[in-house]
């Protein structure tokens, strides 16, 4: 049988594919790995160079063969994945809440529990005409940037402290032409102004916590948060209100143990109607509380 070219590298005939190796075979090294199939599937994809959602196009060309440089750069990329270096680091993009965001190592990368922090941001801003939202910690900046995508006429401003987490953001909402306004900063340090929506994915996480010894590729300061995690879920609960137009909203991301102690910071701060939401799995993982019109 001829060989002919394919976009895996080569299509095989029997006598080629006895010294080569097969989009299934390298999909199978990957597993003896102990790498998951999507992990060892999106790899192959960034190897290859298809798309993340080109996943079909794998089982269509399981027997095609790859080219030798192919399978080189393929193998580098799930040493790297077995060592722990997440997949989107890899591979460059994250997609969240349907954008597809850049990152890498100066940014968290953007988890599918923080989607819920969004849905509730949107039914908060249901209504409101031009809302004035501001996102803390913004990381990459998908928070701002989903809430902006959603809500085109939202002035949206997103804060980090981090210069080199900005400019991550800063390019997203650029690729992506969305007109968040980005600010350096710790919190609400030096901000002025009141917002309609406040939102926050802090550092949560409790230094010590074993949970921490696969995160190690990720940036520290961006994850942990004192003794028990709760550091600056304090600090941005303390300051919130005095940013806050009246009846505007603080939602808040937190731990999967951490709602009750959440509420209980709102609570004591004089916010209103405090409740928490659950992810897909049902876990409580934010928390948010309305600033009352009369303080």
């Amino acid at each position: 049988m001829a060989k002919t070219a394919s976009s895996a590298g080569i299509v095989c005939g029997d006598s080629y594919q006895k010294n080569s190796e097969t989009v299934a075979r390298a999909l199978q090294r990957a597993a003896a790995l102990g790498l998951p199939r999507l992990d060892a599937q999106l790899l192959l994809l960034h190897a290859l160079g298809h798309a993340g959602q080109d996943r079909a196009w794998l089982i269509a060309h399981d027997g095609d063969c790859l080219q030798p440089a192919q399978l080189a750069a393929y193998l580098g990329l799930c040493a790297r994945r077995a060592a722990g270096e997440p997949v989107a680091y890899i591979v460059g993009e994250k997609e969240f809440f349907g954008l597809p965001l850049q990152v890498d190592a100066r940014v968290l990368v953007p988890r599918p529990d923080t989607e819920t922090l969004v849905e509730w941001a949107l039914d908060v801003l249901r209504g409101l005409d031009a809302p004035s939202v501001l996102d803390l910690g913004t990381g990459s900046g998908a928070i701002a940037l989903a809430i902006q995508s959603r809500r085109p006429d939202a002035r949206v401003q997103a804060v980090d402290a981090s210069a080199d987490a900005l400019d991550v953001a800063r390019a997203n909402a650029a690729r992506l032409g969305l007109p968040v306004r980005f600010l350096r900063g710790s919190w609400f340090d030096g901000h002025m102004g009141r917002h309609d929506l406040i939102v926050a994915n802090p550092p949560y996480v409790a230094e010590g916590d074993p949970h921490l010894a696969a995160l190690t590729h990720e940036p520290r300061m961006a994850l942990t948060a004192g003794p028990d995690g709760l550091g600056d879920i304090r600090a941005i609960v303390a300051q919130a209100g005095r940013h806050l137009a009246p009846h505007g909203w603080l939602l808040l991301e937190h731990g999967w143990n951490q709602a009750m102690e959440a509420q209980q910071l709102l609570l004591r701060q004089g916010f209103a109607a405090v409740q928490s939401r659950s992810d897909l799995a049902g876990i409580a993982r934010c928390t948010g509380g309305r600033w009352p019109a009369v303080k």
